[in-house]
């Protein structure tokens, strides 16, 4: 069944071991080969095993030749054909008995093991020895759990390396009694220098020295098969490959486990910076939600385009010419500002958007109140320009957002408020022009109750000429008029705590305001739309009246003008104030439908100054926690380069181990694939540790930050975060246990074996 013809090995140094090896072997016969030490016998053993490979001619395995075998034919081969018996036994100390002789079945792919592998134990009579470890039992034991896991797979050669040399004369004529039974229906081989024991055993019993075969006792001169010859694939699964790596860490958990808490330092680290950052995050979240009411979208009637993008048109013109030409370009033509054409249609179109989304649309008209008061001794126009008189939001926004100090909100088109700030604090001016005994300390009920004087236009204005209009003396006659309408401070206001960001529609230095109705502009308008100033400002080309209202003359339009004087209600800014975040996306995608397909000077621009600035925050947060994690990263490098390291130094731990493992079958890959599934335990565990002290960190962060910022709870570590952060631990330590693993997988088994 076995042929070598014309064997030759020759070592890389040019030393021939074997020389012109002709053998044929027997389906079943005991044969020994004997010969002093350094004769080739050892070699000449590895050769038919598959172990080491031969120089030149072939081995003939029931007819087939192996000259042309890879190395995946080799390793099926040992394992379905081949049983190697061992003098140093060599098996894996980390696993028990079973798994040991189980291991052939496993790399073989049979299913139904267990029953297989109890009863060769029986065969040799360790069937109660079965979940022992190899260090609790003793050499003859030893030597027949090597025996054991030689037979399991039921291969039809049997190659024993010495497998008396380190056993007392009792038990090596045990160990030999059983060999001889196996050669009963097997192809047995074997190593001695144990003539006596040869001799006594075998039935065939060949001399080698240097290398050259110089005696045969019983030789075979042909050996025909005719049997067809199959080779199994050998395939280490996963599992095996784990379990493999698992019982030998057991063996080091202690070095395991300080390799993983060195390795997760730089896993701590990002998690730490993570949470730190993921934290703010959800903070700036949350101011943004409170915010929302102090920052809402907002439509005016300029804009900057968005990212300071300049309206210019492409030229063919390089950068910095070298030519000596100069050429015209109009500067018009560059704008960074959009002109609004915030009209009727456009006003009707913001109205429209559901009430569910809203909180308020809160409109600011530049339209002048013709406003007078009086103290029982001084009668005095309410300048608008001194007085900040703002139009009202909805009253449900103010009941929401603002605190009643005193009286009641405005309930008809005449009441007014005066909105405090968070110290209570008016503006001087409009103590003045409400003719308070004091400036200083002023009591509620002196404010509450005050009474001024709205004037219509045609009562406010004069014409001194065709087109030129003065404002009429402020007297008692002017303010007595029954046109008039009555206005009342009917409360005073301050914005809820906790809500004290100003308003995007007044100026930082506005403490203070007179608010106003949305009723009382549409009076105003009804009332001033026709009037005689008004429609002398329709037809004319300049500016009707005369003196300071609100701006200077030279610095409004026409149609500023007009909008001052109340001809219409169309507003200079529109704020819209949503309930949440999904309805601001809401109104955004509405507002930018009404965009679409129309002309770029006809789209209305609008600014989401909150998302503006919680962007900005965020994008400072990530710039902030990247160089960090960058930092920290840098750890995970070293911690990659110590596991390649750490892996090495099991790579060499477990030499033999390979040895063993290709002996019994196992491919390259299946090594490789062992040393993997350790450092993927080793990346797993450092990954988990890492998350795990990390989170036992953030409890202490947590409560220094909440005595440093008032902040509760800021670091928090996402759970995706977590598990990024593990399988990040995971591939690096796989990337730096990748070239041990392969240098493993390289290894020559004998001298893995020797080692």
């Amino acid at each position: 069944m076995l042929t070598l013809k014309n064997i030759k090995k020759i070592y890389d140094n040019g030393n021939i071991v074997l020389n012109n090896i002709n053998l044929n072997f027997r389906k079943n016969e005991f044969v020994t080969i004997l010969g002093p030490s350094g004769s080739g016998k050892t070699t000449l053993l590895n050769i038919i095993g598959g172990l080491d490979r031969y120089t030149t001619g072939d081995i003939i395995i029931n007819g087939m030749s192996t000259k042309y075998f890879k190395d995946r034919n080799w390793d099926s081969y040992r394992n379905s054909c081949i049983g190697f018996i061992f003098q140093d036994y060599n098996l894996i100390k980390h696993l028990s008995v079973y798994k040991n002789v189980e291991m052939s079945l496993t790399l073989s792919g049979v299913k139904n093991k267990k029953d297989m592998v109890v009863e060769t134990l029986k065969k040799v009579g360790l069937e109660k020895h079965i979940h022992k470890k190899p260090s609790e039992l003793s050499g003859g034991q030893i030597q027949r759990v090597a025996i054991a896991r030689a037979l399991v797979n039921n291969p039809e050669i049997i190659l024993a390396d010495e497998p008396t040399g380190a056993l007392d004369s009792q038990t090596s004529t045990e160990v030999m009694k059983i060999i001889k039974e196996i050669s009963k229906d097997k192809l047995v081989i074997m190593v001695s220098h144990n003539e006596k024991l040869a001799y006594r055993y075998s039935s065939r019993i060949i001399n080698i020295k240097d290398g050259v075969i110089i005696n045969d006792s019983n030789p075979l001169n042909e050996n025909k098969s005719n049997k067809k010859f199959k080779i199994k694939k050998t395939k280490m699964s996963f599992l095996t490959a784990l379990s493999l790596s698992l019982n030998n860490i057991k063996t080091k958990k202690a070095r395991t486990f300080l390799t993983s808490i060195a390795s997760s330092i730089g896993i701590i680290g990002i998690a730490v910076i993570l949470s730190i950052s993921n934290g703010f995050k959800k903070q700036i979240d949350n101011y943004e939600a409170g915010a929302l009411t102090s920052f809402p979208i907002t439509i005016t009637s300029s804009s900057f385009l968005e990212n300071g993008s300049v309206l210019e048109k492409e030229d063919d013109l390089s950068t910095y010419p070298s030519n000596n030409i100069l050429y015209s370009y109009n500067y018009s033509n560059n704008e960074t500002i959009h002109k609004n054409k915030i009209d009727n249609n456009y006003i009707s179109c913001i109205e429209k958007i559901s009430n569910k989304y809203i909180n308020t649309i809160f409109y600011d008209r530049i339209i002048n109140l013709n406003i007078l008061t009086f103290n029982g001794v001084l009668y005095k126009e309410l300048n608008n320009k001194l007085v900040n008189l703002i139009e009202l939001p909805q009253q449900s926004y103010l009941k929401e957002n603002y605190d009643l100090l005193k009286g009641d909100y405005p309930s008809k088109p005449e009441d007014v408020v005066l909105i405090v700030d968070n110290k209570n604090r008016v503006d001087i001016n409009l103590l003045k022009a409400l003719f308070c005994n004091s400036l200083e300390k002023i009591n509620f009920d002196e404010i509450i109750g005050q009474e001024f004087k709205l004037v219509k236009n045609d009562d406010f204005y004069k014409r001194v000429d065709d087109n030129v209009y003065v404002k009429n003396d402020v007297n008692k006659e002017l303010y007595e008029m029954k046109s008039n309408k009555t206005l009342r401070i009917v409360g005073i206001l301050r914005r809820k705590k906790g809500n004290n960001i100003l308003e995007t529609n007044t100026s930082s230095n506005d403490i203070s305001k007179i608010g106003y109705t949305n009723e009382l502009v549409k009076q105003i308008i009804k009332d001033n739309k026709n009037s005689n100033i008004v429609n002398s400002q329709i037809n004319s080309s300049g500016i009707v009246f005369m003196g300071k209202i609100e701006f200077d003359r030279a610095g409004i339009t026409k149609q500023e003008a007009l909008t001052m004087l109340g001809e219409n209600d169309i507003p200079s800014a529109i704020y819209i104030y949503p309930k949440d975040f999904k309805s601001k996306d809401k109104i955004i995608n509405y507002l930018d439908r009404y965009n679409k397909n129309k002309p770029k000077d006809e789209k209305i621009i609008y600014s989401d100054y909150a998302k503006e600035i919680i962007n900005l925050s965020k994008k400072i947060m990530d710039a902030i926690t990247i160089v960090l994690i960058v930092f920290s990263s840098i750890s995970l490098i070293v911690s990659s380069i110590m596991i390649g390291i750490i892996t090495y130094i099991s790579v060499i731990e477990r030499t033999r181990e390979i040895g063993i493992l290709r002996s019994l079958g196992a491919r390259k890959k299946d090594i490789s694939r062992v040393f993997n599934m350790e450092v993927l335990i080793v990346g797993l565990s450092t990954g988990i540790i890492g998350i795990v002290i990390a989170k036992l960190m953030i409890i202490f962060i947590n409560l220094i930050l909440y005595k440093l910022t008032d902040l509760k709870d800021i670091a928090m570590l996402d759970l995706k975060h977590a598990f990024i952060l593990i399988i990040i631990s995971t591939l690096l330590t796989l990337l730096g246990g990748f070239i041990p693993a392969k240098k493993a997988s390289k290894k020559n088994p004998v001298e893995a074996l020797k080692s």
